[in-house]
């Protein structure tokens, strides 16, 4: 059982349904639509697919324009080295909110029933939707980001209510936590709505011509108690569900045993919070609500009060002659008792797939050896008991700490036992045997299913906030705090992200109402989010405790084994570092510094209005005559990714919008050259360009074989690839001087991690412990130049190490690389040599310009500087590896 072959690494590649993960086996795809594969989700996924190649038609305007935002369109990310980073949304969630809104808006579902005609299990019938109302709910793994598809879906909603007419979506939203942890998590996210503004979820002004931020602001948020006036244009409520539940108490009656209330009426409040109007009152007094649930799994039955609730606010709606807009629902493991999926799941991101992409922590068992070390031994105190289990993993997490802490992360240790009071005597027997763990360990008493009772008042509610707050804090290097010891653990909600190393003390049984996901979730999230790392998290217990772990292979999950115990190597990510401790390297010997010089390659942002579109230098492509059937459908698709940007689908009597189609490749030319301003001088001369000049005769832009031309391929790239051209030849150009601004030393590098690798080199002649390579080749060379006898010190050129020069690339752009190595041979003598296994279009202009540099940098700090390029092809040639650098040198320069 396993992943399709072609299954993408990168969660952020459009994954092919046909490749999505399915149990293999044969006993499992008995039972894979109920217990491990949404029903609706197979057939779902291919029609999103094909919605979203035709450019989302059927769309409204408004979400065509979010979901091209939101995914078709860079999004750059202000980084401390100035290097080129962009954010992107992961495909799960992007497949998330594209399943959702396509049911509402395309399909037009405003009742469960409406979902039964995308059932591939024929098992499903109409009472298995117990609500009334339209509800979907979002499968996403721990740590695969659920909170930023209810983000998107509620900007979603309130921009469709304000701009659609006749939308019957909302901009009231109800967000329900399931307890405070949850609660407090989300307040993060949304307290001063910053989540909307930091994330690219609110569309910059202007975008296709609405004001979106500015009409954003008008939302007022409301927490918990915290309920301010509500706005007239838009109110977001976040509680707690236990805010929710209608009061129960019930009307005096002349039955009552005790009639004192019913003669004399009811007893005054006392307390002044009861006189407060609360959020249920709240949203059960307006007419037009979307209600989303965070850990959703907890809605799995009509007879909750969390269900009731819901309930409740959807008929008090209808009794207004309104209703509930519609319900979402998130959630990593939407599952009844019996283990089945919730059947009113549209889209999943399984743990198999999220692990597989690095998108979560990969867990690690001991292998069947270190296993076998372990023995139960005879004592009624616990931690005795189970002393063994204990120190493997106080092992496995020490040995993490010890590498996470050169990178500046707190490695943390949790530990799962039975009851509160084996809770205190294991974080008792850590505090006084490892020193490590003195005054560091954390004791979290929840109930027996997990959560924490909330339900206190006085010193113990004092004793909540500060646990609320020590166990939020945890990740952080001032809390002092390194292990954690609870009964079971917290469910949901306790979204620590640097535990590294699980330890299971308790058993397991078929009535837990636990799933392995659950117990493996706390400690899912990464650590290093966004870094091209492997994260592991290793998972220690009783044997109990391992079998219940590993029944999560049977949703496609590999556990990975390994060797753990004294003398084992850690499971963490490789430390590339200063070799500080390597007594045998004189670090001031081979230290390397790089002069820093003032960027020789620039773009003067010159006014876009002196292009002159009757000058430019093109091919002219022929205008074709198209058929009236060919002309009905037009789709526009983006150049370099080849996605769809723009579908226009008419009758022959309709006159396509020319405005949008020349907005279209204004769009496309400046995210193509990163271009932040110009847009309507830009406009203008595009349009100017495509009307008179690009087909050799003037043409009108309305005509449907002209805009079935301007679709097509070759007349598409030309007009960018044109204007690409243009814009660098007016804006880009070599100042032909520089001038030093500063210096780098290598040596000052911070450490990092890389991916785990058992291919590195660790060399003698170099200031890091340890080198990796791009490829072997680089491997390869990168041992030849520590073998060299007259090198006195080499490096490999980390990105880390921030050293990256600008060039004129192939489309007349300005680009940045880092060449791969650099080698001192004396303090008056070095080289940058760029090694390359397949060439590209821009290593010729990549290699021109470093040639400048060195000359440059010769000459601006008195030292040699000099360059060599070292093909592969051209080194496996090579009869001998070379003993010396001045060999290399005279076969390569």
């Amino acid at each position: 059982m396993g992943l399709h072959k072609d299954f993408p690494a990168s969660p952020f590649e459009v994954v092919d349904p046909q490749i999505r993960w399915f149990p293999a086996s044969e006993d499992l795809r008995e039972k894979g639509y109920e217990r491990l594969l949404p029903p609706l989700v197979v057939k779902l996924r291919e029609e999103i697919k094909s919605w979203r190649d035709s450019g989302y038609v059927g769309a409204s305007e408004t979400t065509r324009s979010l979901l091209h935002y939101w995914f078709l369109t860079e999004h750059p990310i202000q980084t401390d080295d100035n290097s080129e980073k962009y954010f992107q949304y992961y495909f799960a969630q992007r497949e998330s909110v594209e399943s959702i809104i396509y049911l509402y808006e395309v399909v037009g579902a405003r009742n469960p029933t409406d979902l039964l005609k995308y059932d591939s299990s024929n098992a499903i019938v109409p009472s298995m939707f117990e609500e009334t109302w339209f509800r979907v709910l979002a499968k996403q793994a721990t740590g695969t980001g659920k909170t930023k598809v209810a983000s998107l879906l509620l900007a979603w909603s309130f921009f469709h209510k304000t701009y659609e007419e006749d939308s019957d979506l909302s901009r009231n939203f109800l967000i329900i936590a399931p307890n405070i942890i949850v609660l407090d998590r989300l307040r993060t996210d949304f307290e001063g709505l910053k989540m909307f503004y930091e994330d690219p979820i609110l569309p910059p002004n202007d975008y296709e011509g609405r004001q979106w931020k500015t009409d954003f602001q008008s939302v007022k948020l409301h927490i918990q108690d915290e309920l301010g006036t509500l706005s007239k244009s838009g109110n977001i409520f976040l509680t707690n569900i236990h805010r929710v539940y209608q009061k129960t108490e019930k009307e005096s009656s002349i039955n009552d045993d005790n009639l004192m209330d019913y003669f004399l009426g009811e007893k005054p409040v006392t307390n002044t919070q009861d006189n407060k109007v609360s959020v249920s009152d709240i949203v059960r007094d307006i007419d037009e609500l979307v209600v989303i649930n965070d850990e959703a799994h907890h809605v799995h039955d009509s007879k909750l009060a969390w269900f009731k609730s819901i309930q409740d606010i959807h008929n008090t709606m209808l009794q207004k002659g309104t209703k509930l807009s519609i319900q979402i629902d998130v959630s990593a493991t939407p599952k009844h008792d019996n283990g089945n999926i919730f059947v009113q799941t549209v889209s999943d991101y399984p743990l198999v797939e999220a692990i597989a992409q690095n998108v979560v922590k990969t867990p690690v068992l001991p292998d069947q050896a270190s296993r076998g070390k372990l023995k139960e031994n005879q004592s009624v105190k616990f931690s005795e008991k189970y002393r063994d289990y204990i120190h493997l993993g106080y092992i496995e997490w020490e040995k993490a700490y010890k590498e996470h802490e050169k990178l500046g992360k707190k490695a943390v240790l949790f530990i799962m036992v039975d009851d509160t009071k084996n809770c205190d005597d294991v974080a008792e027997y850590l505090e006084s045997t490892y020193p490590m763990l003195e005054n560091s360990t954390f004791v979290i008493h929840t109930k027996k299913n997990g959560e924490i009772s909330e339900a206190v008042s006085g010193k113990k509610e004092q004793e909540l906030q500060e646990l609320r707050r020590i166990s939020n804090e945890i990740d952080n290097n001032d809390n002092p705090y390194k292990a954690i010891v609870s009964v079971l653990m917290l469910k949901e909600g306790w979204d620590v992200k640097n535990v590294t190393t699980i330890v299971g003390l308790r058993p397991y049984t078929s009535k837990s109402n636990i799933l392995p996901e659950q117990t493996l979730g706390r400690g899912l999230r990464r650590m290093y989010f966004g870094e091209d790392v492997n994260e592991y998290v290793s998972v220690v217990g009783t044997d109990a405790f391992l079998e219940f772990v590993e029944s999560i292979k049977s949703e496609g999950v590999i556990l990975e084994k390994k060797a753990m115990g004294e003398g084992t190597d850690p499971k963490t990510p490789l430390i590339i570092e200063v070799d500080k401790e390597n007594d045998r390297k004189d670090l001031e010997k081979l230290e390397i510094e790089i002069p820093i010089l003032q960027a020789r390659i620039q773009r003067d942002h010159k006014n876009l209005s002196e292009l002159e579109p009757s000058n430019f230098e093109f091919t002219h492509p022929t205008l074709r005559k198209f058929t009236d059937e060919e002309k009905r459908e037009i789709i526009f698709r983006e150049i370099t990714k080849g996605e769809v940007a723009h579908v226009t689908k008419f009758d022959e009597d309709f006159v396509p919008d020319a405005t949008s189609i020349v907005a279209h490749f204004s769009r496309s030319i400046m995210k193509e050259l990163r271009l932040y301003g110009g847009q309507e001088i830009l406009y203008e001369k595009v349009k100017i360009f495509m009307t008179h000049h690009l087909f050799n005769q003037t043409v009108d832009l309305s005509d449907l074989n002209v805009v079935r031309n301007l679709s097509e391929a070759g007349p598409n790239r030309i007009i960018i690839n044109t204007f690409k051209t243009e814009i660098n030849k007016l804006t880009v150009s070599d100042k032909g001087e520089t001038e030093i601004l500063d210096y780098l030393k290598v040596g000052k590098t911070k450490t990092f991690s890389v991916k785990q690798t058992d291919e590195y080199l660790a060399p003698q002649k170099s200031v890091f412990n340890r080198l990796v390579g791009d490829s072997h080749f680089e491997l390869q060379f990168a041992g030849a130049l520590d073998a060299c006898s007259d090198v006195q010190a080499f490096t490999k050129l980390f990105r880390q190490v921030n050293f990256r020069i600008e060039y004129v690339n192939y489309d007349g752009g300005i680009s940045h690389y880092y060449p791969d190595f650099l080698v001192k041979i004396n303090d008056k003598e070095f080289w940058v040599v760029e090694t390359k296994g397949l060439e590209d279009f821009d290593d010729p202009r990549k290699i021109e310009r470093l040639a400048t540099w060195c000359e440059d940098a010769s000459k601006a700090t008195g030292v040699a500087w000099d360059y060599l390029y070292v093909k592969q092809d051209d080194w496996d040639k090579l009869e001998h590896t070379p003993n010396s650098f001045r060999e290399i040198k005279e076969y390569f320069k």
